[in-house]
């Protein structure tokens, strides 16, 4: 006779979390798998086994194997080559093979799960935006999903609107001017600029690129969902949420995750999964700073800053007088006369770092950071080792 705690065990609900492959998606979700979680959920996070290697590498062994039997990583293939993982397109290419390659893996790894002893039948799919397939994975199985949108309810109606704009011609543009051309018409938000609905309009002529057909299909996808759940919270976005509650079935807002993290006690282990290794002396150096001085300057994981770019950035830093914290990629050089004018103490530049940690510390006054993904196109270029 099957005792009471297998019993319970067995009725456990088993939530699978699978994020798109990068650090941006990578870490809200693990996130949200935690607050899951603590609220009793059986949580399978699963990475790529890329990924799963870059993170083993960085932070160990131990930081993939959960806290006890109710949490545990798993992994499936990207679907690229080393040789399609080195490529200056790596972003879209990336895309290209988590959309068409992943879902059997997938598949594969929900029904070993289901025959694995001790572990609750998987009852729900939890992927990000950019990672539809499986919801329809998940639908194919009868199981229940929902999409995480990691960012605001904003971007995601801006999203939702990509395929009215292609419609109407907004993407035919000729010069960046065009980019100034405001839209007042889409339900919920303040009128906006053309060029602040999506970054790829700023890298590309062409109203069939893949980029922006890839989010606009992956938009029009979350409707699959069972729910849609925001990294935002109600009194922060009124108007725009109830124009998403009127299109999608369920939207539920759980922001900011790291409040929630913290409110349940849950943000002292798993703090987070690096792909890169973390320069942990960065803390030192704003321990020596005055509160809310340092300005932290982070692009992300995919942004490519051109030297242009990145001698703007520096010529505002230089001028602003205030000490500052640059995580910089690999391979990307300051000016030397920049490094002549601002003293050493003033500026600590690294190439990654516990971004939660910086942000929370109390010397950090000014978080600048990108707007979102940034894919080499024709006006623009990037590339990630992550994947």
């Amino acid at each position: 006779m099957e005792t009471v705690v297998a019993a319970r065990e067995r009725a456990r609900p088993h939530a699978v979390v699978v994020p798109y492959p990068c650090s941006g998606n990578v870490n809200p979700a693990l996130q949200l798998a935690k607050l899951l979680y603590v609220q009793g959920v059986y949580v399978t996070f699963v990475n790529t086994e890329h990924n799963h290697r870059l993170v083993e590498a960085t932070e160990g062994a131990e930081a993939l194997r959960g806290r006890d039997e109710g949490f545990r990583f798993e992994t499936i293939p990207d679907g690229l080559s080393d040789e399609e993982r080195s490529a200056d397109d790596y972003g879209l290419v990336l895309s290209m093979a988590v959309s068409s390659r992943c879902a059997a893996p997938l598949t594969e790894l929900i029904a070993r799960l289901n025959r694995t002893a001790g572990v609750p039948a998987v009852t729900c799919v939890v992927p990000t935006f950019l990672m539809s397939f499986a919801l329809d994975v998940a639908r194919e199985l009868g199981l229940e999903s929902m999409l995480l949108f990691g960012c605001s309810a904003a971007a995601l109606m801006g999203h939702a609107r990509l395929r009215e704009l292609r419609d109407k011609g907004y993407f035919q543009i000729k010069d960046e001017a065009e980019l100034e051309t405001m839209i007042d018409w889409i339900p919920g938000m303040v009128p906006i600029k053309l060029g602040d609905i999506s970054g790829f309009l700023r890298r590309t002529d062409d109203p069939d690129n893949f980029g922006l057909r890839f989010n606009e299909s992956e938009t029009v996808n979350c409707a699959k969902a069972g729910a849609v759940v925001l990294n935002t919270f109600d009194d922060l976005e009124p108007d725009v949420l109830a124009a998403l509650r009127a299109e999608y079935q369920r939207v539920y807002t759980i922001g900011p995750l790291g409040s929630l993290l913290r409110h349940h006690r849950a943000d002292d282990e798993f703090t987070g999964l690096s792909l890169w290794k973390q320069d942990t002396e960065v803390v030192a150096w704003l321990d020596a700073q005055e509160p809310d001085t340092v300005v932290y300057l982070n692009f992300g994981s995919h942004t490519v800053l051109t030297p242009e770019q990145t001698a703007e950035f520096a010529s505002g830093l230089a001028a602003a007088g205030y000490p500052f914290l640059w995580a910089m990629r690999e391979g990307t050089a300051l000016p030397p006369e920049f490094l002549s004018e601002v003293p050493e103490g003033r500026r600590c530049v690294t190439t990654w770092c516990p971004q939660e940690r910086v942000l929370r510390h109390r010397a950090v006054g000014c978080f600048v950071t990108h707007n979102g993904v940034c894919w080499r196109t024709r006006w623009g270029g990037s590339r990630s080792p992550a994947g």
